[in-house]
């Protein structure tokens, strides 16, 4: 499958293990990505309510340049969550609101581009692998499974909401990460916090807010059985692995929750090395979790070992004289 691709700011420094375990799995699921030449920031989440016009000429031109630079694919993907949301968002409303379409392209003459509302379908990297290259594919690839390891799915807030163009199954409970992890083995477990936030960036602005939110999610994990957060979006992970540190100083908690992204437990699955997953550069070490993958499914080791012979099975009683 061919889709342009929208690395964004984060994928490039603090998120590279995204990236790099993305580029690492993309051959064995069979997707061919064209990243965009030229492409600039999507504005993060601030800046829309800063300056509106500003803000949807800023990704404008992203989409833009996406439309021009196309071959043999419409999809657009990204993998960040407001990088996903703002291009959609700044494609969906400029459809629906033709004075701001003009005043877009208007700003986007200034550097000789043009775009043409809704002539590209904003996806998020997550989606595109599960309903596009399919879970039974992604199984297809697996040669370790991931049996033994317990996760929590994490979507975050911003990719199932507000969902314009009807991609997911549930905006509070969705289920999309939750099936792609069992097919690569793990086991999911059931918690109620999928899509609560992880505070974005009120780890800057306001610390003591985001730590309250960042403990809620890390504790609802582990309260869940989970032996890592598995998402799907670099500022999610960067709350929840790099200031879990510091959330435990405030709260005098002694959390180790590790945090990776699912293209990390694909490409384990798939049998790629940790080193060139990225694995290793998290804050809080994913080794211990991950040294608890078992060569074989829990309940079939188990039943083996109900199964194992005691001494003496099979072999004729002793004759009582």
């Amino acid at each position: 499958m061919k889709a342009l691709f929208y690395p964004g700011c984060s994928m490039q420094r603090n998120a590279r293990p995204y990236l790099d375990s993305l580029l690492a799995i993309r051959a064995d699921i069979g997707l061919e990505l064209q990243e965009i030449d030229d492409w600039n920031c999507c504005g993060a989440t601030e800046y829309m309510s800063v300056h509106r016009v500003a803000a949807h000429s800023l990704i404008g031109r992203n989409l833009a340049l996406a439309q021009a630079q196309a071959v043999d694919t419409d999809v657009l993907t990204a993998g960040c969550s407001a990088c996903f949301l703002n291009l959609s968002k700044t494609d969906t409303q400029m459809r629906e609101d033709a004075k701001l379409n003009g005043t877009v392209n208007e700003a986007l003459a200034a550097g000789g581009l043009h775009y043409d509302a809704g002539s590209l379908k904003v996806r998020h990297l997550l989606d595109l692998v599960c309903h596009d290259i399919g879970y039974d594919a992604v199984k297809a690839r697996v040669v370790k499974p991931l049996y033994g390891l317990k996760v929590a799915a994490y979507y975050g807030c911003q990719v199932v909401r507000p969902d314009y163009d009807g991609r997911w199954d549930s905006h509070e409970h969705p289920t999309a990460m939750d099936t792609l992890l069992r097919a690569l083995g793990a086991e999911v477990v059931d918690w109620s916090l999928k899509t609560q936030c992880c505070g974005g960036h009120m780890s800057v602005i306001g610390p003591e807010v985001a730590f309250g939110l960042i403990r809620r999610l890390i504790h609802g994990a582990a309260e869940a059985g989970a032996d890592m957060v598995v998402t799907l979006c670099p500022m999610c992970q960067l709350n929840l692995d790099a200031y879990q540190v510091e959330m435990n100083k405030h709260f005098h908690t002694d959390y180790r929750v590790p945090v990776l992204y699912f293209t990390q437990l694909m490409g384990l699955a798939f049998g790629k090395s940790a080193k060139e997953l990225g694995i290793g550069k998290e804050f809080v070490d994913a080794t211990p979790a991950l040294a608890k993958i078992q060569a074989e499914a829990p309940k079939v080791a188990e039943a083996k070992r109900r199964r194992r012979p005691k001494p003496g099975d099979g072999l004729p009683m002793p004759r009582m004289e």
